[in-house]
């Protein structure tokens, strides 16, 4: 960007004002059909024979945190195609939400109360690979907006190509639309073309493309210094929380029998994670409290580990007090006091424990600031001890040249200008 661009308020061939006008338009149209689809949505469940539209949920934390996280971002770093991309995102979401909503009460719930039902159900029949292609695209862009290098044009090129053949294949296949809606066909499709192949590539492509974007990231990371490696952690930390989420919720349920109460809090730390990735992409770009990341992963890892370390205590706890209480009454029910003993340990163990931890993580994960913070913790006992000017001067050099690992320090020393001035009196 020129200064004479900057003092005009452009950006390229657009102004800001412009860029904002836009961004803000994109995410009022995606808020409004997300109210939309939950207005269909309460029409549809009213209908107790009406299946239900499964990601409903997803989708409507999706589209109004994207949405308006992107139209942000736009509005602020309209050079950045990452909030656009963003933006989009959310759009495309609260598009395809709309049009399984419209198409289920115009053609099951209330057939033909609506018009242009077949029309919606054909509409979110070809969304599923421009949705896969602005989940590529963000991170094959971010945080910068440029590819990581002129070597990653074929995931950006490969990536385009996967999205054309999708949306031509599902508009133009012939048979059903969409399995909720029964035997609906397409208005528009074409005798003998099907889309079997793509729906094949589907799950092969689709990972694929995500798995090169997420590894362009740890690229840029390997050479990132200062504000760009600081976002992409911010990232890095969003995208793990999202995993973990939906591996508590989808992948541990379905591989291992799982009690009620499990699948719930999964359920719940999944949903409440979905916003994670727009946010973390806000505040890296934004760069609104970047530095903050590493205090976040430093306070996850702890409380995280003495979550699983106490729960681990408890259950232990409980289940051998429970053995050795059946042992030795015959009895299978084990009695309020072994809960109670239990708890009472938990409490007794948290705060050294949870230092214990603090230490550990500090020592091997955030070795440079342990180090440097025990430096700083001798150099305090050492000062108080200490009474010749010249030994705490040196002290002090090394001690900065050691924490900080400066180019070059001086020290300079005031003179105590005012037992002169008093002596002169």
């Amino acid at each position: 960007m020129t200064a004479m661009a900057r003092q005009q308020g452009r950006v390229g061939r657009i102004s800001y004002r412009t860029a904002a006008w836009l961004a803000c338009s994109l995410c009022a149209l995606s808020l409004t059909l997300t109210l939309l689809s939950l207005l269909l949505l309460n029409l549809n469940l009213s209908h107790p024979d009406t299946p239900i539209y499964g990601p409903w949920l997803d989708n409507t934390l999706g589209a109004i945190s994207y949405a308006p996280i992107g139209a942000l971002i736009a509005s602020r770093r309209p050079a950045n195609p990452v909030g656009w991309l963003v933006c989009l995102y959310g759009l495309v979401i609260s598009l395809s939400y709309f049009s399984a909503e419209y198409a289920i009460y115009a053609l099951l719930a209330q057939r033909d109360s609506l018009p242009a039902g077949e029309a919606l159900a054909w509409l979110l029949s070809w969304t599923l690979p421009i949705i896969i292609g602005l989940s590529v695209f963000p991170l094959l862009l971010f945080p910068t907006g440029r590819l990581p290098s002129r070597h990653w044009r074929w995931v950006a090129w490969l990536t385009v190509a996967f999205v054309l053949a999708g949306v031509i294949s599902s508009a133009l296949s012939s048979g059903a639309l969409l399995g909720i809606l029964g035997p609906i066909q397409n208005p528009l499709g074409m005798d003998g073309f099907t889309n079997d192949v793509y729906r094949a590539l589907l799950y092969f492509m689709s990972p694929t493309l995500l798995i090169a974007a997420a590894f362009s990231l740890f690229v840029r990371l390997r050479g990132a210094v200062g504000v760009e490696r600081q976002q992409i952690k911010w990232f890095a930390y969003a995208a793990a929380t999202t995993v973990s989420g939906s591996t508590l919720a989808y992948i541990i349920p379905g591989m291992i029998d799982t009690s009620l109460w499990f699948e719930r809090a999964a359920f719940v730390f999944n949903i409440a994670f979905v916003p994670a990735i727009p946010v973390s992409i806000g505040i890296a770009i934004l760069r609104y409290r970047l530095y903050d990341i590493d205090l976040l992963i430093n306070r996850t890892l702890v409380y995280g580990s003495l979550t699983a370390a106490l729960v681990a205590v408890y259950f232990g706890g409980v289940a051998t007090t429970q053995g050795i209480f059946r042992v030795l009454t015959g009895h299978e029910e084990q009695p309020q006091l072994a809960v109670v003993v239990s708890t009472l340990v938990i409490a007794a163990l948290f705060n050294p424990l949870r230092h214990r931890i603090q230490v550990f993580i500090d020592r091997r994960f955030y070795r440079n600031k342990y180090d440097a913070a025990k430096t700083l913790g001798d150099f305090s006992a050492r000062l108080r001890d200490e009474t010749d000017l010249g030994t705490l001067s040196d002290e002090l050099v090394g001690v900065v040249r050691e924490t900080m690992q400066p180019e070059h320090v001086s020290l300079w020393l005031r003179p105590d200008t005012t037992s002169k001035d008093r002596q002169a009196d």
